[in-house]
């Protein structure tokens, strides 16, 4: 079999791989674009996929693919909807070898999309893909346009990969973390504001901060899946819909969502949905936020578990590798460390997603679309990643140490905040500061001074009446 064939679309012959699905339009895009090696994300080729699908669905319920200039028959639309199918399933991944770093409207990829349907759909039917019976414009393209199709398939791709992949890490994460504070409800240890010793609290109530700060991730996940939900499909070039039918757009939007799950409707106006891309940085900026949450979870544990012997030492977490190549027994809080730099990447990421936003979208059309698209696709698959690991292999892990917690509590000078309703603010500072000089805890110098009686003393200096309201 010849390694190679020629096709010809409207600029000339061109020479493509004998076994690949696309054809000379997708070839010419790899040749111009050999710029990253990176491809479009895998969720972005399936939302293709779907696109497509639900597009040719509609065009074949309202007769389009029938009356088409070439008209397609009844056997050729079930091609065409099964080799979408296959698309979206991912089972022609390897064909869509387009770079990232492309047309700025997608162009390239919606035309690799196009001619993989159509020349898979050929084969599904038993027709040589010689007589293009199925045309990659004038069938699997019908009644759309890039401009429409790829801001769909990144809004498609973007909510479910929220829903099916980052709001159950967070989910699970928030869970594992409240877990951990339920059952560290009675472990003393020392408050800290400034990174300087503050008043009595329970290592539960921290880590139980920490859980709702996650579990309020998930909530901003959710809001950033509902910033896509509007679908552009239906206005074509420039979003008036030329070419298409007036049901269109509506019509496969509800197909996008009977077949998602999720509550896709089309754009309210379609020409503020062709040409800018709002919603992704609004869904972006939600994302942010999560990595915001994510950074200082992470960081507050690192310093946490910081020791054994130098540092906090109030949580004890897993020991997963050796933490120096000149230190022996050194052991490094390498899962913490690695999701605070996933977050700082998402943070990169939420720059150039404004920036995209801000600086692309002239006239009809935004030209940044698909580094966009990779970026917020790429944060999200980040962040996901990343939170489950930390979740299983940290979090999920990580114990108590309630003889640090406890001696901390006792040794804090913060304990002199109890003593300020008995004694007013200005004794128990200055009380404070004769302990620190003289290396006493609060407790022993008051009882070295007789402050208080020792029952009364007892009773003010208890730090677990100091954990809530009194």
């Amino acid at each position: 079999m010849p390694e190679f064939r020629t096709e010809t679309d409207s600029m000339g012959p061109v020479r493509i791989p004998a076994e690949a699905y696309y054809g000379p339009q997708t070839q010419r895009a790899v040749d111009n674009f050999p710029l990253s090696g990176r491809r479009l994300a895998p969720g972005l080729i399936h939302a293709l996929g779907r696109v497509k699908g639900a597009a040719a669905t509609a065009n074949r319920d309202l007769g389009r693919l029938a009356a088409a200039a070439a008209p397609l028959d009844a056997r050729r639309i079930d091609a065409l909807l099964a080799a979408c199918r296959e698309v979206a399933e991912g089972r022609l991944d390897a064909h869509f070898p387009v770079d990232v770093y492309q047309t700025g409207s997608g162009t390239s990829s919606n035309m690799n999309a196009n001619e993989v349907i159509a020349r898979r759909a050929m084969e599904l039917a038993g027709d040589d893909p010689a007589t293009r019976s199925i045309h990659p414009n004038d069938h699997v393209n019908l009644g759309q346009s890039t401009n429409d199709v790829f801001p769909t398939a990144i809004h498609v791709a973007v909510a479910l990969a929220l829903r099916d992949e980052l709001i159950p890490a967070l989910t699970d994460c928030a869970g594992t973390l409240q877990s951990k504070a339920d059952a560290w409800q009675d472990v003393l240890k020392i408050g800290r504001t400034h990174l300087a010793d503050a008043t009595p609290m329970t290592l539960g109530q921290e880590i139980g901060g920490l859980a709702r700060q996650v579990d309020l991730a998930a909530d901003r996940a959710r809001r950033a899946q509902a910033a896509v939900l509007e679908l552009p499909l239906g206005g074509t070039a420039v979003g008036t819909g030329i070419n298409t039918h007036p049901e269109f757009g509506a019509r496969a939007s509800q197909i996008l969502a009977d077949e998602t799950g999720m509550a896709f409707v089309e754009a309210v106006n379609h020409f503020e949905a062709n040409a800018q891309r709002d919603g992704l940085v609004e869904c972006h900026g939600q994302l942010r936020a999560v990595a915001v949450s994510l950074f200082a979870v992470a960081n507050n544990i690192r310093w946490l578990a910081s020791g054994p012997r130098a540092g906090f030492f109030e949580m004890k977490l897993p020991d997963l590798q050796p933490g120096s190549s000149i230190m022996p027994g050194k052991v490094n809080p390498v899962l913490c460390e690695s999701l605070m730099q996933v977050c700082a990447r998402v943070l990169g990421n939420d720059q150039t997603v404004a920036f995209c936003g801000a600086s692309g979208g002239q006239f009809q059309l935004n030209v940044m679309m698909p580094v966009m698209a990779d970026a917020t696709l790429e944060s999200i698959a980040l962040l996901t990643r990343a939170a489950r690991v930390f979740t299983e292999r940290c979090l999920a892990g990580m114990e108590a140490n309630r003889p640090r917690c406890e001696a901390a509590v006792e040794a804090s000078l913060a304990m002199a905040t109890a003593l300020a309703p008995v004694l007013g603010y200005e004794r128990a500072a200055a009380l404070a500061k004769e302990a620190l000089a003289a290396g006493l805890t609060i407790r022993e110098l008051c009882r070295q001074r007789k402050i208080l009686p020792d029952d009364q003393l007892a009773q003010v200096l208890d730090p677990r009446r100091m954990i809530g309201p009194r």
